[in-house]
């Protein structure tokens, strides 16, 4: 680690391939600090309503980051569709395919579905038995399901807002009253108690679709129900370590209490409050976020808090106080990503609702502490053995922030081919521009999901002197830093056959 000096730019020796330094002349024209960007990233999910390109375009220019594919409803043909027009209509933006996972779901209501009140007796049944669900009699569709419900078990349809309770059975057909009533329409999932059944993750669908998404290249696939890190490792070992970035989304008691292990096995996570709510007590919830965020984030891993963000934008114009308050304090916790759900899939407004969680997470953002996320974060345990590349890579990015405060860096320039550095340092949620400089088009797109990080697309680079020489050159170049700014480094050499970041250095721009 050295702090370089005043020559071209500071220390280095211009490749002989690189064009004079005029970049640096052109700069001094610049204002001193570029205006940063928002910080946390938007995942909004894509249905019905945004399949059209002037809408997902409308979506992207209103601050959609990174667009979620969901597979539980429609077929694996109709979200590969769906991944296709959305790469043509916005060829850099990052694409999350959502596996459904071991969901239990009704069999499907009618048209406008069914209200059930209160008090009301229905029966639940075996698909073969209720191939169709009404107000009367609702079909489960998992062969053993409802043969296995005991008396007493309270059941949840779609997100728990509709309950009803076990009260009897008579052979395959359980008898039951709802205790909490709503709207179902549809085919809603079916919450069923976990000690009753054992449902693998991931399906062996869910590996068939991980496969065919892999082949088009999307940059991330989540996987649902996740119990242990071994559910990973399954997923893992059908994608290829160079595949898309696994999310792991926590939304059993299972996946809580193995949640460091889920960790250390996957690319990023979510805070998948919707199922996790309907099989854990309500209360619980908010401080389980808090938990998850904050643990993801020490293992370097992006974030996504998701669910009923701004539920209410699927019909109104405007969100609820309580809404703006729960993506307000998702992103005062610090998580990567907030998600939209049904509010873009299938609301009225899905540039609308974009906007306004553009607009809601910039103003929160003005109220972050970013010195204090970062020294508290530098008191835990970081991830991994001592001796690991992640360890290494983790503890120089560590010096590397502490460095970029003490000298007032314009920016922190990681650069990476396969983004664990950029992340890395993102996770100390530094006050200053965050910027990943890679000549790999397809990890800039998965780094839309990572907390404050802009991508620079570089040339490919043979010594670490040239990495540091193109990154601060197109750093120089996009108006991150001016004459006079010190920018920090972060690299590696290229030729090592396991990559590590080893290299810090401070330099001045001339």
């Amino acid at each position: 680690m050295g702090h370089t000096g005043p020559v071209n730019p500071n220390g280095l020796s211009r490749p002989t391939d690189a064009p004079a330094p005029a970049f640096i002349a052109e700069a001094s024209a610049r204002p001193r600090r570029r205006t940063l960007a928002r910080r946390t990233r938007i995942v909004a999910t894509i249905g019905p309503a945004c399949d059209d390109a002037a809408v997902l375009g409308a979506m992207a220019e209103a601050g959609m980051d990174v667009a979620r594919v969901p597979l539980a409803h429609g077929t694996l043909d109709d979200a590969i569709a769906r991944v296709r027009r959305i790469r043509a209509a916005l060829p850099g933006i990052g694409i999350l395919a959502d596996l459904p996972g071991p969901k239990v779901r009704s069999t499907p209501f009618g048209a406008g579905g069914v209200i059930l009140v209160a008090g009301l007796e229905l029966d639940l049944a075996p698909a073969a038995l209720a191939p169709a669900s009404d107000a009367r009699r609702v079909g489960v569709a998992l062969d053993g399901a409802t043969e296995a419900l005991e008396t007493g078990d309270l059941i949840a349809f779609g997100d728990g807002g509709v309950a009803v309770e076990v009260i009897g059975r008579d052979g395959a057909v359980a008898h039951a009253v709802v205790r909490s009533g709503g709207h179902l329409e549809g085919r809603p999932g079916v919450s069923l108690p976990d000690a009753r059944l054992t449902l693998t993750t991931p399906t062996a669908e869910d590996l068939t679709a991980a496969l065919r998404l892999t082949e088009e290249g999307v940059e991330f696939i989540a996987v649902s129900f996740v119990r242990t890190a071994a559910d990973l490792e399954a997923t893992r070992a059908v994608v290829g370590e160079g595949g898309p970035m696994l999310v792991s989304k926590i939304e059993t008691r299972d996946g809580v209490d193995h949640l460091e292990a889920i960790l250390g096995a996957s690319d990023a996570v979510m805070v998948a409050r919707g199922d996790l709510g309907v099989r854990l007590p309500l209360e619980e919830i908010p401080h389980l976020q808090k938990k998850i965020i904050r643990d993801g984030v020490r293992f370097g891993l992006p974030v996504i808090t998701a669910t009923q963000m701004l539920e209410s934008m699927i019909t109104s114009a405007v969100p609820t106080r309580a809404e703006v308050t729960d993506v307000a304090n998702a992103v005062l916790d610090g998580t990567s990503a907030v998600m939209l759900s049904a509010e873009t899939a299938i609301g009225a407004r899905p540039a609308l609702v974009v906007e306004t969680m553009d607009r809601i997470v910039r103003r929160t953002e003005a109220d972050f502490d970013f010195d204090r996320w970062g020294a508290g974060l530098g008191l835990q345990e970081l991830p991994g053995d001592a001796s690991s590349p992640a360890r290494v890579t983790a503890a120089i990015t560590g010096a590397g922030w502490r460095a970029a405060i003490e000298e007032d860096a314009a920016a922190i320039i990681a650069c990476t081919r396969n983004g664990a550095t950029a992340r890395s340092i993102s996770r100390f949620r530094p006050k200053m521009s965050v910027l990943a400089a890679t000549p790999l088009v397809a990890t800039a797109r998965q780094l839309q999901l990572s907390w404050g990080v802009e991508t620079l697309v570089v040339r490919e680079s043979t010594s670490t002197d040239d990495i540091v020489w193109y990154a601060v050159e197109a750093a120089v170049k996009a108006g991150h830093a001016s004459p006079g700014d010190v920018v920090v480094v972060l690299a590696g050499s290229p030729t090592e056959s396991s990559p590590v970041t080893d290299t810090l250095r401070l330099v001045r721009v001339r």
